[in-house]
């Protein structure tokens, strides 16, 4: 589909902004000032509704800061956050002299408590545990005040140590008692050899923390926390990226990125291969294995490698990632001990699981297609080399070929992304008209259109929606809604964020930048409206037919986030309904009896509120016994919702032709793909989206059928009048 749109930047939900603003020359010999003074300029001139910098601003950035960097309140004692509060009214005077102080003072003491609470976990995981103590730990740590003494200190972790081992042990005692009812004659474990190896494996665990995530971290990484802090304070979705982290959002956007094509975690110092992207070269050179260990790394320039043992999983990655083309070669540590050289050709790499994929579920012998969107992915270098309306053009061809008679669109957790895309593949499913109104502060409104009169697909829809599909999908679910094209079917509301973000490239804001990459803002700059005239901001979209889920009493959307841009309305488009004849009315209506009376989902609904009890509990016994004890009674109340992980359906779903000849070359996707069509078989939701497309389906069949008998008695009524004449 050709489209012409007069405003790029503005159809893009997270896209690259223009810098031209501003002509104010930015200079500072010190990065980190360099960066507040860029971003704050940025804030107070860019964002759809700037704060003001005073007092009560100041306060909420430095709770928040505090909250980031020690949420647990096992580092800073009573007398540092004293010493600290002298700033929690100054940080905003700071910030216009571009002033760090505050920064430096909390991390250099955070640095200084990290060092001595390694001292402290390893002394504390030396001595036993005894579990026959009567006493309560309570994990509502913003609650909880700071410890005023080295005793009190040692005691905080000591609880948390002694809480996160207490499970440890039980697992021990139940690995015990199987191995005893396997084998008669085996000897069990004592109690202290099964207390010790408990903490033994609890050490192992927070060294690792330390050792491969703490350790890591860079004086760059904690002023990235003290600048986001500071920018969330603006609304939820504005957000600093440090240059790393903006390479991998604009990876996940794409859903592609340059390499080798495998997923790398850090263990115990080790980059280690955790997963090979199928159809990306290491995938296709057979030679890496899953739980590798990659010593050393060469481009194919170099003689010498580098030895990335130690480093930094962010800066080990930048030495094996490179540009299409080129070579790396790596020297690795094999499953089985061997240490072998490997020469990879790097390449594109598509991420398989950022993509839309589709199936054929069949009932009653009629065809019907599901398409899953994970996100509303771009490539913003390209828009037109592959993003979701493209892919979703696509697979509704691939599935009317099959003979597909309704759509289900599943939009459940996905959490947005390019607006120009929900444009283009809300332009999929009507003739043409409005899709979403955006406005920025002080300008007049601004409606996107689908100017494309074709349409992909003009049969039954049915749309799926949760408590976290946001953002884009709120966006094509509410036009869906309003044209009346299509029956949303999911949570009471949809996530609620009625905000449209652009992402800032800071190194533009600064001639002849000396400093290094300043990385980007995620700035929100507008807000987006239904054609309706309404917000979908902190509302979402309502479904039409409410069905309850997991997260149905959790609190989890827009308007339980911190700083949330407020709800408001404005003026509706001129926009035609759908005149596609299908009774939607009736159908929601049947559709909310089925529910109602659904054994599945009302257990389903029972289970959400009983997870929701013991989210809110918050002390636990570290007595043994009576740890035990709670757990027994939590286990036993949980064997009444087991019946909702044995649920099937009657429905049969299927892979489409074209995915069925990929599967004799990449087992990996056929084992996802069965993986897919087996909790398909299992999701009520879908199983209640194929009967609605039915009952569409069915009511439309009836009203073609009405039609026709209804023109032929008109014409027999005329036949008969000009007889008499």
């Amino acid at each position: 589909m050709k489209r012409n749109y007069r405003y790029l930047v503005l159809l893009l939900l997270l896209g690259f902004a223009s810098c031209s603003f501003t002509t104010k020359t930015f200079s500072d010999p010190d990065k980190d000032k360099l960066l507040v003074q860029v971003i704050t300029y940025v804030l107070e001139r860019g964002h759809f509704d700037p704060k003001t910098l005073d007092d009560n601003f100041s306060e909420e950035v430095y709770n928040n800061y505090l909250q980031a960097i020690d949420p647990l309140k096992r580092y800073f004692y009573e007398s540092d956050i004293k010493e600290f509060e002298k700033y929690k009214h100054n940080i905003d005077e700071q910030l216009k002299e571009y002033d760090i102080t505050f920064f430096n003072i909390t991390h250099e003491r955070l640095l200084q408590r990290m060092e001595e609470s390694k001292v402290l976990y390893k002394a504390i995981l030396d001595e036993p545990f005894d579990y026959t103590v009567d006493e309560e730990f309570n994990v509502d740590y913003e609650n909880k005040s700071y410890v005023n003494s080295k005793k009190e200190m040692r005691n905080r972790w000591r609880q948390q140590l002694k809480f996160s081992t207490i499970s440890n042990y039980d697992d021990l005692q139940t690995e015990e008692r199987l191995n005893k009812e396997n084998d008669p004659e085996y000897v069990l474990k004592s109690e202290n050899e099964m207390e010790k190896e408990s903490r033994e494996s609890t050490l192992k665990s927070i060294d690792n923390y330390y050792t491969d995530y703490i350790d890591d971290l860079e004086r760059s990484d904690w002023f990235t926390m003290y600048v986001n802090a500071v920018v969330e304070n603006f609304d939820p979705h504005t957000f600093y990226f440090a240059p790393e982290d903006k390479d991998r959002f604009d990876q996940q956007m794409s859903g592609k990125l340059e390499g080798i094509g495998a997923r790398l975690q850090k263990k115990m110092d080790n980059v280690k291969i955790m997963e090979l992207i199928s159809g990306g070269p290491a995938w296709r050179g057979k030679e890496l294995e899953v739980g590798d260990a990659i010593l050393k790394v060469r481009q194919e320039d170099e003689k010498e490698a580098v030895n990335i043992v130690g480093m930094r999983l962010d800066d080990a990655i930048k030495y094996i990632k490179g540009p299409k083309g080129t070579e790396v070669i790596l020297t690795v540590k094999k499953v089985d001990g061997s240490t072998k050289e490997i020469t990879i050709v790097r390449d594109i790499v598509e991420l398989e699981e950022t993509y839309a994929k589709s199936s054929i579920v069949t009932k009653n012998a009629i065809k019907y297609g599901v398409i899953n969107l994970p996100k509303f992915y771009v490539d913003f270098e390209d828009y037109n080399s592959r993003n979701a309306a493209s892919d979703i053009k696509i697979e509704i061809d691939r599935l009317k070929e099959q003979g597909m008679e309704g759509l289900v669109l599943d939009l459940r957790n996905n959490g947005g992304g390019s607006l120009q895309t929900v444009v283009d593949m809300a332009g999929l499913f009507i003739k043409d008209g409005p899709i979403v109104q955006v406005r920025s502060t002080g300008e007049p409104k601004e409606i996107l259109r689908d100017k494309d009169e074709s349409i992909e697909w003009d049969g039954p829809l049915v749309i799926l929606v949760n408590e976290l599909s946001a953002s884009a999908s709120e966006i094509l679910a509410a036009a869906m809604q309003d044209y009346k094209r299509g029956i949303i079917i999911g949570s009471e509301q949809t996530y609620g964020k009625g905000t449209v973000q652009n992402v800032l490239d800071l190194n533009r804001m600064v001639r002849n930048n000396s400093n290094g990459d300043l990385g980007a803002l995620k700035l929100t700059t507008q807000k987006f409206y239904r054609i309706n005239g309404g917000s979908t901001q902190l509302e979402g979209v309502k479904s039409d037919v409410v069905v309850p889920d997991r997260y149905s009493f959790i609190d989890i959307g827009e308007k339980d986030q911190e700083n949330p841009l407020p709800w408001d309305k404005i003026a509706p488009a001129d926009y035609t309904l759908w005149n596609g004849y299908f009774d939607y009315d009736t159908t929601i209506q049947k559709s909310k009896e089925r529910m109602s009376n659904n054994e599945q989902l009302n257990l389903i609904a029972e289970n959400a509120k009983w997870i929701k009890t013991k989210m809110d509990e918050n002390t636990f016994n570290l007595n043994y016994a009576k740890y035990k004890s709670k757990l027994d009674l939590n286990e036993d109340e949980a064997k009444r919702f087991e019946k909702i992980s044995d649920y099937k359906s009657n429905l049969t779903y299927s892979s489409l032709p074209y995915e069925e000849a990929l599967f004799a070359k990449d087992s990996t996707l056929k084992e996802k793909r069965d993986r897919w069509h087996e909790s398909l078989t299992q999701d009520v939701y879908v199983e209640e989206a194929v009967n609605v497309l039915e009952d569409l389906k069915n009511a439309y069949t009836l009203k073609d059928e009405f039609a026709s008998t209804q023109s032929k008695t008109d014409i027999k009524s005329t036949t008969a009048k000009s007889a008499k004449n």
